[in-house]
């Protein structure tokens, strides 16, 4: 075989294998988000670390990462809503990764634009190490969704001492949604797509609502009424040894008395016997 085929064979070898090496994997490759919120987009990469050009390996460094919308190539001049060589990025577009490992993006206030398919590219400092998932990760825009809270049990009784969680739901998935909590229209301090309630006292009745962190949405109200559990009997039981104890000191008491009295009957009695002696 000439040296010319030869050279020609390895390249190709070196080529396919170095294709194999590159990788870019999207946990998820669809997703929903409601409209004003936060959604990320988890990703993954492993660029390729070197090239044969026929004589030698050349190291390959990756010099620039990549998301764009709608395309399946994100090359060249296609608009990005994130690019690492650019300064004119919009803010809503926020990338989590870095240039060796992570290529996470993050979208905040989405809006109905964002209903779309993104995707990730990297470009080395040659040509060969460039690369692009044509996959992507598409990302369903929902407006207007309509909000419930659900818990584990239909019952919207509870017994006072017991633990409640209630969830924040939708047609989307609420797992990295900005969600906070009401109680008969004030906020309150928990934030995140659940709410624990432990352990319950009756001044957790009330109606609950849920909405997303800076948006006026709503879910519908949730109410909560507590009845008598095995907490709700601590006041009956508390009087209920309170009259005991009342009996028991009373009780304590009248044989006291009663021995008091029968020592001072003896001593009287003994003192009118001296007396009599005495004459």
């Amino acid at each position: 075989m000439a040296v010319w085929d030869k050279n020609l064979l390895w390249s190709f070898m070196f080529l396919l294998a170095g294709a194999v090496g590159v990788t870019v994997i999207y946990p998820f490759t669809s997703t929903c988000a409601v409209r004003g919120s936060t959604v990320t987009l988890p990703c993954t990469f492993t660029p390729l670390k070197s090239f044969s050009d026929g004589q030698r390996e050349v190291p390959l460094k990756i010099v620039r990462v990549r998301w764009c919308k709608n395309h399946e190539i994100c090359q060249g001049s296609t608009p990005s809503v994130y690019d690492s060589n650019s300064a004119n990025i919009n803010s809503r577009y926020q990338y989590l990764g870095d240039m060796k490992t992570n290529c996470t993006l993050q979208i905040r206030d989405v809006q109905q634009g964002d209903n779309a398919t993104f995707r990730f590219r990297m470009e080395a400092d040659h040509p060969q190490g460039h690369f692009t998932n044509k996959t992507g990760v598409t990302v369903t825009v929902v407006d207007s969704t309509k909000m419930r809270i659900i818990r584990s049990s239909d019952d919207k009784k509870f017994s006072r001492g017991e633990t409640v969680t209630l969830l924040c739901a939708s047609v989307c998935t609420f797992h990295q949604l900005e969600v906070t909590w009401l109680k008969d229209g004030h906020a309150l301090s928990e934030n995140g797509s659940s709410l624990r309630l432990s352990p319950q006292t009756a001044e957790d009745s009330g109606n609950y609502t849920c909405a997303l962190k800076n948006m006026k949405t709503l879910s519908e109200p949730y109410s909560l009424q507590a009845e008598a559990g095995a907490g709700g009997n601590l006041p009956l039981i508390a009087g209920v040894l309170f009259v005991v104890l009342l009996a028991v000191i009373a009780l304590v008491l009248f044989i006291i008395k009663r021995k008091l009295r029968a020592a001072e009957g003896q001593r009287a009695a003994g003192g009118e016997t001296e007396l009599k002696v005495s004459y």
